[in-house]
């Protein structure tokens, strides 16, 4: 109870704890809260085990309290009474909002699901982690060197285990694809602060350059070749270019929307053309979020976040990101292990290409990133459940009739086949249609 009074105590104050009223606004103080939560609860993510019980309590009463403010968020809907004479009169009730009745249970479930795949590493013993201490073995090489290399047998993981891993990567990517989506749907809802567009130059050329602005404006263009020449070599560089491109995009949406055409915004370039040089430039943004899925956050998005008024939007678009950033790095433990595989089977391969997160966030065929209210269907209408431990999974897999696997088990599991739960989650799930918006990605990931 006192926890919960300084926590609450700290929101009204709006984290200024002088009472001097400098306070931030109650919508970035519980964005803040719910992230600094998260820091604190989860850390960063260095290997695949269950997280610990007193930390996973932590997360959980405090997670629970945060989102409680969530339940006195309400908007006006008419509904009918009678009355004793039997008269039938129209009145305004109040009830939760759509936005917030609708995405907080399904994000309660998404963060549930991540649990409980880190629950399922449990009982496996195929792999484990270098010491830092044993100099014997060959640490990272690569730019996470702080993160434990996996180990694996010399001859790599089973195949039933294998599986499984790949299971459990493939349902951590529908996890991931659901709160990204939600995410860059929250952040496109939020109002661009008056403060960004003060700071932008005034036409889309001053924006991106002389370079960028003659590839998108050229009467072919291809976003794939596009990339091609430009320099993403760092995170830095990959951040830089996607600023340049949302600020081109509302700088012409202005202009398009522009009455007076001698006002800051006018422009003597035509609407039609305008709109294809908008189109291109949000194209180009759908292949670097589908290419580079974690990008740190936007000039756009950290505006947006920073003067957002909306306290049911602040506290989605933080518990959406913070889920967003959980599921990234479990999938990139995942990987670390695979790729340790895989160099085993095949030891004279100096370099074992490492499988991108990109390779599971495609953008559809018609353009669209992936949709949210899809992906959690997808996962509610799976028969196989989201997360299972891998003696689960071997039972699973010999029910499926794979003969081989039954085979190498069966001397050592007493196999009984039977069917895993189905995942129930709240049906009215739904969200972007069409993502156009930014997503919050992996600087705090």
């Amino acid at each position: 109870m006192e926890l919960m009074k300084e926590k609450f105590a700290k929101l009204l104050l709006g984290e200024d704890m002088s009472g001097g009223g400098k306070g931030v606004s109650s919508a970035l103080a519980l964005s803040n809260a719910i992230t600094n939560l998260a820091a604190s609860a989860f850390g960063e993510q260095k290997r695949l085990e269950p997280m610990p019980a007193d930390r996973k309590a932590k997360w959980r009463r405090e997670i629970d309290w945060l989102l409680s403010v969530t339940d006195h968020v309400v908007e006006f809907v008419p509904s009918k009474q009678i009355s004793k004479d039997g008269t039938c009169m129209e009145v305004m009730v109040t009830k939760q909002r759509t936005d917030l009745q609708v995405n907080i249970p399904a994000l309660r479930k998404l963060d549930a699901m991540l649990l409980d795949c880190l629950d399922s590493f449990k009982d496996q013993n195929e792999f484990s982690y270098i010491s830092k201490d044993d100099e014997s073995q060959d640490g990272r090489k690569d730019d996470k060197w702080w993160i434990p290399t996996p180990k694996v047998p010399p001859k790599g993981l089973s195949d039933v285990t294998r599986k499984w891993l790949q299971f459990q990567k493939d349902s951590v990517n529908q996890v991931l694809k659901a709160a990204m989506a939600i995410n860059a749907q929250i952040l496109l809802e939020m109002e661009i602060p008056e403060s960004y567009i003060d700071s932008l130059p005034k036409n889309g050329r001053a924006s991106l350059g002389d370079a960028i602005y003659r590839s998108i404006t050229d009467e072919y263009f291809d976003p794939d070749f596009f990339l091609t020449t430009m320099d993403l070599t760092s995170e830095h560089k990959i951040l830089d270019l996607k600023n340049k491109l949302e600020a081109s995009v509302i700088i012409w949406r202005r202009k398009m929307t522009s009455k007076d055409g001698k006002s800051a915004w006018g422009s003597a370039v035509s609407v039609e053309k305008r709109e294809i040089f908008e189109d291109r430039a949000e194209t180009i943004l759908l292949v670097l979020k589908q290419r580079f899925p974690g990008i740190p956050q936007s000039s756009l998005d950290i505006s947006k976040i920073q003067y957002n008024g909306d306290v049911g939007q602040s506290i989605l678009e933080s518990y959406s990101r913070i889920i967003e950033s959980r599921a990234h790095t479990v999938m990139s433990r995942i990987e670390d292990v695979l790729q340790a595989d895989a160099m085993a089977q095949n030891p004279s391969s100096t370099e074992v290409k490492r499988s991108p997160l990109r390779d599971s966030l495609r953008v559809s065929p018609s353009g669209k990133f992936p949709n949210a209210r899809e992906e959690v269907e997808k996962l509610n209408a799976a028969d196989n459940p989201t997360s299972m431990t891998l003696l689960d999974f071997m039972g699973w897999t010999v029910e499926q009739g794979e003969n081989d696997t039954k085979k190498y088990l069966k001397d050592d599991i007493d196999i009984e086949a039977k069917k895993p739960p189905n995942i129930v989650t709240n049906k009215k799930i739904s969200y972007l249609d069409n993502l156009v918006g930014s997503r919050s990605p992996t600087a705090r990931h």
